[in-house]
């Protein structure tokens, strides 16, 4: 849209820079995309994470632990693996380590306190009794969560606040599944827009280093990327509205609920067996058993 709109903003490559064409190109372009494709595919199918894919064969910290390798043969393709390299990447596996459990730490601190002053109780009453039911405690948390994201990370979101909500939306009798997923794609906004936007912080580093390898004429500003981000953030709100409103998007590879109608429930009821007539048959048959062994001692 923005092309048609304004071209000059994404002006399109010169033909005097298009060196690669044909095979050529399209070699290019797999041999960049494959790898990597094949890497995500491979984490995400190992937990059963895609259509089709019923069977998980390993946990999300085994497929993690997949990834990494993966990551390593990748580096090592492309003849990059080099000890810098790995150090520093261990080195921030275990500053992000570290966090998320001082995190997970605080977390289950505060959930107890909480809890133990029946602060959950409250939650629960408060949002359980919203106007407009499952739609209006679904849009009123999803404003609450968009806004947080403003403060609050996406780690502190989901171990502090997640734990919150959970029980007052299975009360409401929301399937707990699409909820969590609707939730994360809510706090996915939380890397498009300041102050925490992992994605705008990326974007402004990559920024001045073109800047100043002399790739980009000029320099550009944060308030550049902000604007930028914009559109972005309403296309995410866009898709939490489609997951509310169609619910099937997510739903449709879970496993269908077994509803049993206890109406048409038939409990086969065993005749009542006469105990006299068993009596009697029990006794002639010991007769007969008795008979038959007298037989070989004549």
């Amino acid at each position: 849209v923005l092309t048609r709109l304004k071209p000059h903003h994404l002006p399109g490559i010169p033909a005097e820079e298009r060196t690669l064409q044909g095979w050529a190109l399209w070699k290019t372009c797999l041999r960049g995309i494959i790898p990597s494709a094949v890497l995500i595919f491979a984490v995400l199918g190992s937990m059963g994470g895609l259509p089709g894919i019923s069977n998980a064969i390993c946990t999300p910290t085994e497929a993690g632990a997949m990834g990494a390798a993966g990551a390593f043969i990748l580096a090592a393709m492309h003849r990059r693996l080099t000890w810098p390299l790995v150090r520093d990447a261990m080195r921030g596996t275990m500053r992000i380590t570290s966090m998320v459990v001082f995190i997970l730490i605080g977390s289950r601190v505060f959930s107890l306190v909480f809890q133990g002053v029946d602060g959950g109780k409250w939650i629960e009453h408060l949002l359980s009794d919203l106007p407009g039911g499952q739609i209006g405690f679904l849009i009123v948390v999803n404003i609450f969560i968009f806004f947080l994201a403003f403060f609050l990370d996406f780690f502190e979101i989901a171990f502090i606040i997640l734990p919150l909500l959970g029980p007052v939306a299975d009360k409401l009798g929301i399937d707990l599944i699409w909820f969590g997923v609707l939730l994360c794609v809510n706090m996915q906004t939380s890397f498009m827009h300041p102050p925490f936007g992992f994605a705008l912080f990326y974007l402004r580093g990559i920024s001045d280093s073109l800047f100043k390898n002399g790739a980009l004429p000029k320099k550009v500003h944060s308030r550049d990327i902000y604007l930028g981000a914009v559109p972005f953030v309403l296309l995410q709100l866009v898709l939490v509205a489609i997951v509310i409103f169609v619910p099937q998007t997510v739903t449709v590879f879970l496993d269908k609920k077994v509803e049993v109608d206890l109406d048409k429930v038939e409990i086969p009821v065993v005749e009542q067996i006469d105990e006299d007539a068993l009596s009697n048959s029990t006794d002639e048959l010991l007769k007969e058993l008795q008979g038959e062994a007298k037989e070989p001692q004549k």
